[in-house]
């Protein structure tokens, strides 16, 4: 070869030193692009075939060296559509041969790019910035998985969600074991509980079929006094009921006239020979209990400890105790007039409470929340709950904490028009708080709130979803309360979640996934061949398109260039000085060749 190939060898080098050129100089102008992938040379040796003591060292020549599965740094971005692939992977896109209309006609061949840029265009295509469409599968919205598994252009178009109608209510509550209703009173016993006997003939709230229960009897307690004798003690049942001061007499004293009236019976004081209706000055507390009790006809007599009286009402009556002496009344302890219902009565439970006992309702019953519920057409429907316990383990032997819980039907019923409908179930509750036995669900059947019907909704209350626990503010705390139904909506906007799928956002708060975006991975990902716009096409050496062992899905994010400016300038000069190399060479050469040429002259 002698200087002739050193010559040739020489030009080779030019050249695959002017190739490499090329390649850090599309790196470094893409430095800016979008998920752009650097393209490295690859210097090859040229060896001639010569015997092993006549080797050269040969020519050069060059190829490129793709770095398709180095990945940029992943930055975010303030557009939702916006995406980036974390680990292997492509997005499948397509790019349209032509328009017609104004509407892309698609070429059918796939394509595939790191380049996540996307915008919804005004079609409905998410295209990115060099104009390919990105592809994914259909999310069915029965099911929320995707309907197939073959990549397919993607397309939202701004058309309305249909209304759904509540079929599920999803709630979660502690009842107060003990609930402050409106007519509870801490001193009588049983006056937190729903009092049937309270309410119109006929029209007994709890659960239908609930037989009337038998009257029982209750208590009420007065506050503990103490009586005039130095020092002051508790009153018993042998103190006065009138008396000088330093005497074992009430604090202040009951006169001649005055009246005491039980359960519509008046009677009176006198100052002595004391007849049915009457008690003289002189009789002390143990003589106005056994005319209570003769009134009444408790068999639980009247007793009174430590200073305070408890009263029953025995199970013939209810039980009312005024004073025309209201302060000697309150040296009994007891202040206005003293009403407390006897337990039990009522009717045979209806499961209903009609507008003419509504506020007794109220009176009796604790708030359990609310939730807007939609009818089929999709109107909203205001769903309230209330709780009212029937029933107390305090009570003693054969008692159980027991809860009904109702709905309202018609906020504006009147007479005999239904206002709150029970659902027919007993709630029972075990002493560790606990439903025994467990409710799971109840299914409101045929449900009509003011006027709109709902269906035959499901309420879940799942295992351990209520609960009876002790609270201090005595209601019920609603830990949960959610429903499936919604109103019709107009898609509005589009993003991207962490799981890879297309989200849709409706004008009705709804956020459904619309699509699964397809990310596929190939087994010789540098070998796939590249194309315009950050895009690959498959190739043989590449092999095909594999779906499921990708990377994430960023949202609202951007994969940079991997191109490094400063390992660009590094080759920039390493190749520069190759390249002045390489024409050293050649001059050389050449001046060897003049210095042969006029060894002829």
């Amino acid at each position: 070869m002698g200087i002739f190939g050193a010559l040739t060898t020489a030009v080779g080098g030019l050249r695959a030193n002017a190739y490499a050129l090329e390649n850090v100089s599309g790196n470094i102008a893409n430095s800016q692009t979008t998920a752009f992938k650097r393209i490295d040379t690859s210097f090859k040796d040229l060896i001639p075939q010569t015997s092993t003591t006549q080797q050269l060292a040969g020519g050069v020549t060059t190829q490129s060296r793709s770095t398709n599965n180095v990945q940029g740094d992943v930055q975010t971005a303030s557009v939702a559509t916006f995406m980036a692939i974390n680990g292997n992977g492509f997005f499948a896109v397509q790019k349209p041969g032509n328009f017609t209309d104004g509407t892309p006609v698609f070429d059918g061949v796939d394509r595939y790019t790191r380049r996540g840029d996307f915008q919804l265009d005004k079609s409905g295509y998410l295209v990115n910035g060099a104009g390919y469409y990105l592809q994914g599968v259909p999310i069915d919205p029965t099911t929320g998985n995707p309907s197939g598994s073959s990549p397919q252009v993607l397309r939202f178009q701004n058309d309305f969600l249909p209304a759904q109608q509540t079929t599920k209510i999803d709630y979660r509550a502690n009842l107060a074991s003990y609930p402050l209703t409106t007519k509870h009173d801490t001193s009588v016993q049983g006056s937190e509980l729903i009092a049937p006997s309270s309410y119109s003939n006929g029209h007994n709230p709890l659960v239908v079929g609930t037989p009337p229960a038998p009257y029982t009897d209750r208590t009420i307690s007065g506050t503990a006094q103490s009586n005039k004798a130095t020092p002051s003690v508790f009153n018993t049942g042998a103190t006065l009921l009138s008396g000088a001061a330093g005497t074992d007499s009430i604090s202040a004293n009951f006169a001649v006239n005055d009246t005491i009236t039980i359960n519509g019976n008046v009677i009176t004081f006198v100052a002595s020979g004391a007849g049915a209706n009457q008690l003289n000055i002189t009789d002390d507390i143990d003589d106005l209990l056994a005319k209570i009790n003769s009134i009444t006809g408790s068999a639980l007599p009247s007793t009174i400890n430590n200073g305070s009286i408890t009263l029953h009402t025995g199970t013939t009556s209810n039980l009312t105790i005024s004073s025309s002496n209201t302060t000697a009344f309150a040296a009994l302890g007891f202040t206005g007039t003293v009403s407390v219902a006897r337990g039990g009565g009522g009717t045979i439970g209806t499961g209903q409470v009609i507008g003419n006992d509504v506020s007794t309702f109220l009176e009796e019953s604790v708030a359990g929340g609310a939730v807007t519920t939609y009818d089929v057409s999709g109107a909203p429907v205001n769903l309230q709950f209330r709780w009212a316990k029937t029933d107390s383990a305090s009570l003693g032997a054969g008692h159980t904490d027991t809860w009904n819980l109702f709905y309202q039907v018609n906020p504006n019923a009147t007479g005999t028009q239904v206002a709150w409908q029970n659902v027919n179930t007993n709630f029972t509750f075990s002493a560790a708080g606990q439903m025994s036995p467990q409710v799971p669900s109840i299914t409101l059947n045929n449900a009509v709130v003011n006027g709109v019907s709902l269906g035959s909704p499901v309420i879940n209350f799942g295992t351990g979803g209520i609960t009876q626990f002790a609270d201090a503010n005595g209601n019920v705390q609603v830990n949960r309360i959610e429903q499936d139904g919604f109103p019709a909506g107009q898609l509005q906007s589009v993003g991207v979640s962490t799981n890879g799928r297309i989200v849709g956002n409706y004008s009705n708060g709804r956020n459904l996934d619309l699509a699964e975006i397809a990310v596929a991975t190939f087994n010789g990902t540098n070998f796939l061949k590249r194309v315009d716009g950050g895009a690959f096409e498959v190739t043989t050496e590449s092999g095909q398109a594999l779906f499921g062992k990708a990377g994430s899905i960023v949202g609202s994010s951007l994969e940079s260039s991997n191109t490094d400016i400063a390992d660009e300038f590094t080759k920039l000069i390493v190749t520069q000085q190759a390249y002045s190399a390489n024409t050293k060479v050649i001059t050389t050469s050449n001046s060897m060749v003049q210095d042969l040429l006029n060894v002829m002259r």
